[in-house]
C-alpha cells in the first residue's frame, strides 16, 4: 500500500509542528501512516482534530487500530467516502489540508480546499513529482494530466505561495495567502 514514507512524515509533522496546527484534514488517509504523523503533531500542539478520510470501511477500521495502537486515534475524526465530498461537508476551516487522492482528481479538490483552509494555512499536496512521470511530454495519462493540471493552477493562482519540495516522490508545500 503506497504511503508517504518516514522522510515526507517527518516533514509533515514538522510543518504541523511550526504552524501550530490543531485541524487538519486530509483527503485520501490510507491505513493511517500519513494520520500518525499529524496526529502526533496536533497532540503536541494542544488537541484538535485530524480528519482521515478513505473510501472502504475495511480501511477506515484498520486506520482505527493502528492509531489507536499508537495511542493517537482520540484526535482523529473517521470519514468513511469520497474525499473531496468530506470536504466539502466539512466544517472548516482547516490549518492545514493534505491531499494525497487519486491524482486525475487534484484539480477538481483545488477548488474546495481553496474555500476550506483558513487564510494563512498550509495545502499539501503528495506524488507531485509522480515517479518522474510529469517530465515525461509522451505521458498522457488522465493522472499525470491531473498532477500537471493541479501544479500550473496553484503557481498561477495569487492566493497560493507554493514550491514542489523534492522528497520522496515530491510534497507541494503551498501557503494560503
Amino acid at each position: 500500500f503506497p504511503i508517504i514514507g518516514p522522510a515526507t512524515g517527518h516533514l509533515c509533522y514538522l510543518l504541523a509542528r511550526l504552524t501550530r496546527a490543531r485541524q487538519i484534514f486530509e483527503l485520501g488517509s490510507g491505513f493511517g501512516y500519513s494520520t500518525a504523523w499529524f496526529a502526533r503533531a496536533v497532540k503536541e500542539n494542544g488537541g484538535g482534530t485530524v480528519h482521515h478520510v478513505v473510501w472502504d470501511e475495511d480501511l477506515s477500521h484498520a486506520a482505527r487500530e493502528n492509531l489507536a495502537a499508537l495511542g493517537l486515534a482520540d484526535v482523529v475524526q473517521f470519514h468513511v467516502g469520497e474525499a473531496v465530498a468530506a470536504l466539502t461537508h466539512a466544517a472548516g476551516p482547516f490549518d492545514i489540508i493534505f491531499n494525497d487522492i487519486d491524482k486525475q482528481d487534484y484539480p477538481k479538490a483545488l477548488d474546495v480546499i481553496a474555500t476550506k483552509l483558513k487564510s494563512g494555512g498550509l495545502l499539501l499536496a503528495d506524488n507531485m513529482l509522480w515517479s518522474g512521470r510529469i517530465l515525461d511530454g509522451r505521458d498522457r495519462s488522465r493522472a499525470t494530466r491531473g498532477v500537471r493540471e493541479f501544479t500550473r493552477r496553484v503557481q498561477a493562482d495569487p492566493r497560493w505561495i507554493s514550491s514542489v519540495i523534492p522528497i520522496r516522490d515530491g510534497l507541494l508545500v503551498a501557503y494560503r495567502a
